[in-house]
């Protein structure tokens, strides 16, 4: 099949021509009709076969011109570097086409993106938070909208935007065509279908979790962090077969850690992403690693969400993760647009339960490389990886004869009031032995009688 057969308008198929497209892919192609009929739609497919233009190209097509100031197409996605490469596809597609697009995510002042809507857009990319946020000032008016894209679903749930979701749902008008794409379904999306599609019509190119056949998957058992910091250093040395390498971390800090402990031997080659760095760095380190001009890039899993980054040679999971989605999503970066592609993963013995749920999702075991002769084992272990010491004549626990008391003491007598809870007239009158009557005053002659 080709595009022809889609009967694309002129301006798309210029735009198509433009980026040397001229098949669509299976997702593209089955996703096309349905999405073209206005009816619900759950789209999976492996991430990298482009879902992007599986959804655009439909809308696209039945977009008519308008001047009116309120979108009419709402995307949502769950990172700000997505919402990047969203718009620049978009723009590429839609090149000869009179259509106005925005994106708007956090970390960037409100105000500049306010004005920006203020002047009109047919289509607004948008993470949740800051779409909300929006929404909520009233400067953006979401009652135009006709067509609801939620890509990347699952990753949106597991970043915990639930919730935000939910809220922008309430807010959108009843009548409109709800389209979703992912790569992996999960019972948290199949709960939000449930909630807020209508008879959704599937489209479904592989089992969700099935890898793609052209990615070469690897693992390798290593002992700790510093043995597998010596293997990657030693994979890293083949420059010409790990020409752009991706490498995933489990979070920040190692991150920074892993990124300075490479620094020293590929300063110029190296960059580093995660949530912590501002948005101008985040997206300079992508477009640096996107341009060749750094060899080697250290990210968490915020990289793994939709990012499309050409020739990467290799994504090496430095730490298993431990939802086997993720692993999906992070080898997703390479072997896309149908090229070969090559994923490492390196597990200690406390990650091979993540591992075994990798390859269940996935329903095949990983080929196993024996570990390199010539890379050293460490017997070195950072803090969180050297094991609790307890002694055996200190245990943590104490007996209950040893346990300390509470803190307290008996007060002294001085200071031992009973509280009576009102006047203590009754009180000084037993103790000094008041007249029980006012009036007789014949009454304490009569008593010492």
């Amino acid at each position: 099949m080709t595009f022809q057969d889609l009967k694309l308008n002129t301006p798309l198929y210029n735009g198509l021509d433009d980026l040397g497209f001229t098949n669509p892919t299976p997702i593209q192609a089955e996703a096309f009709n349905v999405v073209a009929s206005g009816k619900d739609v759950v789209g999976i497919a492996q991430t990298g076969t482009g879902k992007t233009f599986a959804y655009m190209l439909p809308i696209l097509r039945s977009l008519k011109y308008s001047d009116q100031e309120n979108p009419r197409i709402l995307v949502l996605v769950p990172t700000r570097e997505l919402v990047v490469q969203v718009v620049d596809e978009i723009e590429k597609l839609a090149k000869y086409i009179n259509v106005r697009v925005l994106g708007v995510y956090g970390g960037v002042n409100i105000n500049a993106q306010k004005r920006a809507v203020a002047e009109g857009v047919d289509i607004i990319v948008a993470t949740p938070g800051r779409l909300y946020d929006l929404a909520v000032s009233r400067v953006l008016q979401l009652k135009s909208i006709q067509k609801l894209v939620i890509d990347e679903v699952d990753v949106m749930l597991d970043l915990g935007f639930r919730h935000q979701l939910i809220n922008i749902f309430d807010i959108l008008p009843e009548r409109r065509q709800n389209i979703m794409f992912s790569a992996t379904m999960t019972d948290d999306v199949d709960e939000l279908i449930n909630s807020f599609f209508i008879a959704p019509q599937r489209v479904s190119i592989a089992v969700s979790g099935t890898p793609l056949e052209n990615i070469a998957q690897e693992k390798f058992a290593v002992p700790n962090f510093y043995t597998k910091l010596n293997l990657l250093k030693s994979l890293l040395k083949d420059k010409e077969n790990y020409h752009k390498v991706l490498i995933f971390v489990a979070y920040k800090k190692m991150a920074d850690r892993l990124f300075d402990a490479l620094d020293e031997r590929f300063h110029e080659e190296l960059c580093v992403i995660h949530s912590n760095k501002t948005q101008n760095y985040r997206l300079r380190s992508i477009e640096q690693f996107r341009a060749g001009d750094n060899r080697i890039l250290v990210a968490t899993d915020v990289m793994a969400r939709g990012l499309d980054i050409d020739n990467v040679s290799h994504v090496i999971n430095f730490d298993t993760p431990s939802f086997p989605e993720n692993y999906m999503h992070r080898i997703g970066r390479t072997g896309r647009a149908e090229r070969e592609g090559h994923a490492l993963l390196f597990y200690t013995e406390k990650e091979k339960e993540a591992l075994d749920r990798i390859e269940s999702l996935m329903q095949m075991t990983i080929p196993e490389l024996p570990f390199p002769e010539d890379v050293a084992i460490s017997t070195d272990l950072l803090e969180e990886e050297r094991p609790q010491i307890k002694e055996r004549n200190n245990p943590t626990k104490l007996r209950d004869e040893d346990a300390p008391g509470p803190s307290f003491h008996e007060k002294k007598e001085k200071n031992q009031k009973e509280n009576l809870g009102g006047s203590y007239k009754a009180k000084i009158a037993a103790k000094y032995k008041k007249p029980k009557t006012r009036g007789d005053k014949n009454y304490n002659k009569r008593n010492k009688k």
